[in-house]
């Protein structure tokens, strides 16, 4: 006979789920309402980041300032250290600072955070002592709750002391925080059984700050921040040539890697990528022949993935190379970026069209999820080698940002895989 038996498991991260029973002359307390009150919230809590997850829902934007604007004190806290004994004088003439602006996030725990008015936040105040030695801040909130609303108790507790004054309501709020020391990041590929140990949710980084001088637009970064959701996808970040843009038929060969072992198209991923995922077929380059007379013929270019060590189109594999975007964990390996070049002789003429695509849904992440890949708009930033010297197309106008409005642009649309397309022209000079 088998003896069966439960060994130990990882337990679910939730406090026990114990509601209220009623029943006829039952003597109720304040801590029975409160425990009552605390049994929905769980019950909220644990539906939101398990479900739906977490994250920045809209607003909180973070601002640069040139005028000062205290932060009303019925919106949220600053988290600062008092200045102590420094002179009112040389806390004026600090002038970094910048407005956050109101919005809606839910913090790991399944807590919103509610920010209702925008404020302005000194950054030199809001942080911390030991860390003011740097030049590079990152601004998040962080869930908060206070005592309002004090009030007087009819008759006093029979089996505790109270106080002659007592507050009535608890305030939900938020505490800014700001930070010299690069956040944490959660690497957690699933939010529902276990509550991340970092509840500030993080909404900018601002490199170069001068305390004297006022902040400018491009020192703050807001792409940093984590979209509402269960978890981030990873989309793809740059590509080294220019979507739609025309190249001569040299550069275009430089483009490919050719002639050049160094050379072949970039693309660059937002996180790791499994390089065993970078397989044949994954990646196609198909020239659409132009020019006078008789067009529109087409043929498939052959490559190869020169970094890291993965299957070419002819079967063979590709050297494996050291290479900085690309690391180990445990038995698997992981890249940021990979490069396609072209392997065979075929030349590009006149009018051509190259049409590169990368099937992003067979691309998985640490997670073992699918790139999201989907070219929105064609404008997924280009990566600056200085290979070809070109610039953006002209006449791209508009939507410099996407709909979030935390730019540059990337792939994906949340959904998750799909085809990554792009193309780009030739001309004979």
């Amino acid at each position: 006979m088998t003896e069966t038996g439960t060994g130990p498991t990882e337990a679910f991260d939730t406090p026990p789920l114990r509601r209220l029973r009623y029943f006829h002359g039952q003597n109720l307390g304040a801590r029975d309402f409160q425990r009552e009150q605390e049994y929905f919230r769980e019950k909220l809590k644990l539906r939101m980041r398990s479900l739906l997850g977490y994250g920045v829902v809209c607003g909180l934007y973070v601002r640069p300032v040139r005028h000062h604007d205290d932060c009303p004190p019925d919106h949220h806290e600053v988290a600062e250290d008092t200045e102590g004994t420094e002179g009112s004088a040389e806390r004026g003439r600090r002038r970094a600072e910048v407005r956050l602006t109101p919005g809606l996030a839910v913090d790991c725990d399944g807590n919103e955070v509610v920010v209702r008015g925008g404020c302005v936040i000194d950054l030199w105040k809001a942080l911390p002592r030991d860390e003011r030695d740097t030049d590079t801040v990152w601004i998040g909130v962080e869930y908060a709750e206070r005592p309002v609303e004090p009030t007087r108790a009819v008759y006093n507790d029979a089996c505790a002391e109270t106080s002659d004054c007592e507050y009535g309501w608890t305030e939900e709020c938020c505490t800014v925080r700001v930070t010299g020391c690069e956040p944490p990041a959660d690497e957690r590929c699933d939010t529902c059984c276990s509550r991340c140990e970092h509840k500030t949710l993080w909404l900018a980084r601002i490199d170069c700050v001068d305390w004297y001088e006022p902040v400018r637009a491009d020192q703050i970064h807001m792409n940093i921040r984590r979209p509402f959701g269960t978890h981030v996808p990873t989309v793809i970040t740059g590509i080294n040539w220019i979507h739609g843009h025309t190249y001569t038929v040299d550069e275009a060969k430089a483009l490919l890697g050719t002639q050049d072992e160094d050379g072949g198209l970039v693309v660059r991923f937002s996180d790791g990528v499994r390089t065993d995922t970078l397989r044949r077929g994954v990646v196609e380059i198909q020239v659409i022949e132009g020019g006078s007379g008789r067009n529109a013929s087409t043929w498939y270019m052959g490559g190869a993935f020169a970094d890291p060590h993965v299957e070419s189109d002819t079967g063979s594999a590709a050297e494996p190379a050291a290479d900085a975007t690309t690391e180990s964990t445990g038995s698997h390996r992981f890249t940021r970026e990979f490069r396609y070049r072209q392997t065979t002789r075929e030349t590009l003429q006149d009018g051509d069209r190259v049409l590169v695509t990368v099937r992003a849904a067979f691309l998985l992440d640490r997670c073992c999820r699918p790139v999201d890949g989907t070219h929105v708009g064609g404008r997924v930033p280009t990566i600056d080698t200085g290979a070809t010297g070109a610039t953006e197309v002209e006449g791209r106008r508009g939507c410099d940002l996407p709909p979030s409005g935390i730019g540059p642009w990337t792939s994906g649309t949340g959904s998750g895989g799909d085809v990554f397309e792009s193309w780009f022209f030739v001309k004979e000079r």
